[in-house]
């Protein structure tokens, strides 16, 4: 097992997990490594293959 597999995070997983904020689905973004919700304008960090879903952990998506 290479050292992205292991730090990918379970598909089923990010099946069940919503925004914390909005409760809306979010995207997964394999080469950012992050959970987006387009509804809160908020992406969320996947570190070491554990989404981190605190709002002050996410980033804010640009308007761009």
């Amino acid at each position: 097992m290479t050292d992205t597999e292991a730090r990918k995070p379970d598909p089923k997983v990010l099946e069940l997990l919503v925004c914390p904020v909005t409760r809306s689905t979010l995207r997964y973004d394999a080469e950012a490594q992050e959970l987006v919700s387009d509804a809160a304008g908020l992406a969320y960090p996947i570190r070491q293959g554990i989404p981190i879903m605190l709002e002050g952990e996410a980033r804010k998506l640009s308007d761009d």
